[in-house]
């Protein structure tokens, strides 16, 4: 039972103590965990993990109570669109299921893996301190279980409480420290091997005691494949499973959107550098109606893609505004009424309405273009997004979509424009390769990052990578080939995106 906490103390900022000096490895408290929240088979709550660590006859095995870590700069409360992550006044990250569109934003942002979509009801959900028994005074019910009392849970802002005295007595540790989210969760004993993801080499043949690792390109494979970040030998014996949140449908909206938003920037700088007529039907015409298809498409992804499609309106009515999604979702609502007022605008002979869109219709058009850069650095789980030069990537990859999609239809409505056209497909395929070359050769200042480029261009999507860079040599060399550039170009674009999207998702995070 905890203490009771007075009305005059200040809040409690709750806090976990995980000793692992006395944990077993029993799974008293996943068990517990289970029965107590109805946690439905293949997803956990909380769960331990097992590392083998040193080489018989000198070996011995380790474990790591595994979960939320209840962070006080929480990433999942600050990508969640509608605020379903929240977090209380007592440093608790709850959540509130009514309210989950299942985005996956939140998982994508956890750099512990500790959220999942629960199978049943579709909603995201993590360990919450059992939030229900300590409102009531009670202890969780992973605490309760515990035989050797390894678990401990209190009040950080109690001086009195165990708690707070071995916080702030003993060397304890947290998971990942240098994501900066001040976990409340502590880890006492525990070794390195468990504790960094990346320090245990996975099993021979990725043979996982008493649980199967799913091998699709979206799963998650446990532990290091090649070098791991451990002095000692050791090597991951029990985990279990995790998938990418992100997929397929992820990797073909970032390259339906480069075409969304590429496919009226171009002709708009064309038009305003006196390349194309304001007259000429592919900027009054064709600019908006391709613009505004691609962006339908994007859109129809977006929505296909939550596990509750149809709450999707509560990015607007219950919008929480640090996360990136409905930041985005505007920016795409105000770029689709750009291109709904130029085709009025065209519709009914309104030359001077598109004219003027001019000046709205640039920013917003880059602002589609770049957003997802801040949103793919919104989920600081992934490193390999975490680069200052993404933005200006998704920027070049716009005008590569933009000009390889106008170039057919260029070439019957406006064959003047067709040769700046097929130059400047060249200069941005050029460009987007020095800088996909800059992001795969160039030293990655994390391992995670590291190991996410090696997955790109080495492991299980290079067949993807490999061909975009091939395709995109055929863009580079759209002055030469000309309208048989433009489709190499686009199924290069979609091949790195993918690869892109999907390896930076395919690092182990806990």
């Amino acid at each position: 039972m905890i203490d009771t906490v007075p009305t005059s103390r200040q809040t409690p900022t709750w806090a976990k103590v995980i000793d692992h000096t006395r944990c077993i490895g029993c799974h008293a408290c996943t068990t517990a965990c289970k029965s107590e929240n109805e946690v439905p088979v293949s997803v956990n709550r909380t769960y331990v993990k097992y590392v083998d660590v040193g080489v018989f006859p000198h070996a011995h095995r380790a474990f790591q109570v595994t979960r939320c870590n209840q962070c006080e700069d929480a990433p999942c409360v600050s990508a969640c669109p509608t605020a379903s992550m929240y977090r209380r006044a007592d440093g608790i990250v709850d959540f509130d299921k009514t309210i989950c569109i299942g985005c996956k934003a939140c998982i994508a942002a956890c750099p512990y893996d500790a959220i999942f979509i629960n199978p049943e009801d579709h909603s995201a959900e993590k360990c919450n301190f059992c939030a229900h028994r300590i409102d009531i005074g009670l202890e969780p019910a992973c605490v309760v279980v515990c035989p050797t009392q390894a678990i401990l849970v209190g009040d950080m802002n109690d001086a009195d409480s165990a708690v707070a005295q071995i916080i702030r007595r003993d060397p304890v540790t947290v998971r990942r420290p240098e994501k900066e989210t001040h976990p409340k969760l502590f880890y006492k004993g525990a070794q390195q091997a468990t504790l960094d993801p990346l320090a245990a080499a996975r099993p021979p043949g990725n043979m996982f005691m008493w649980s199967e690792q799913d091998r699709s390109t979206q799963s998650v494979v446990s532990g290091h494949p090649t070098m791991p970040n451990n002095s000692a030998a050791a090597v991951l014996s029990y985990d279990i499973p995790h998938r990418a949140p992100w997929g397929w449908k992820v990797s073909l909206y970032t390259w339906t959107k480069s075409i969304a938003a590429g496919a009226y920037l171009v002709p708009l700088v064309l038009v305003a550098a006196g390349v194309l007529d304001p007259s000429s039907p592919l900027w009054r015409w064709l600019a908006p109606a391709l613009g505004g298809a691609f962006l339908g498409l994007t859109g129809i992804l977006l929505i296909a893609d939550l596990k509750h499609p149809e709450r999707f309106y509560l990015i607007f009515t219950r919008r929480q505004t640090s996360s990136w999604l409905v930041k985005g979702a505007f920016i795409i609502a105000v770029y689709s009424m750009v291109l709904g007022l130029h085709f009025i605008g065209t519709v009914l002979s309104l030359d001077d309405l598109s004219g003027r869109l001019v000046v709205l219709g640039l920013p917003v058009s880059i602002l589609t273009a770049v957003y997802t850069a801040y949103l793919f650095a919104q989920a600081k789980a992934r490193d390999l997004w975490q680069s200052p030069l993404l933005a200006p990537h998704l920027l070049v990859q716009a005008v590569l979509a933009g000009s390889a999609v106008l170039m057919p239809f260029s070439s019957w409505m406006e064959p003047d424009t067709l040769n700046a056209l097929n130059w400047i497909l060249g200069a941005s395929c050029l460009t987007h390769i020095l800088l996909v070359l800059c992001e795969t050769t160039l030293a990655h200042p994390t391992a995670h990052g590291k190991l996410a480029i090696k997955e790109m261009t080495d492991g299980k999507f290079r067949m993807y990578y490999w061909t975009s860079v091939f395709l995109m040599f055929g863009g580079v060399a759209a002055p030469t080939l000309g309208l048989a550039a433009a489709p190499l170009a686009l199924l290069g674009l979609l091949a790195y995106e993918h690869a892109y999207v999907q390896a930076a998702q395919s690092v182990p995070l806990a």
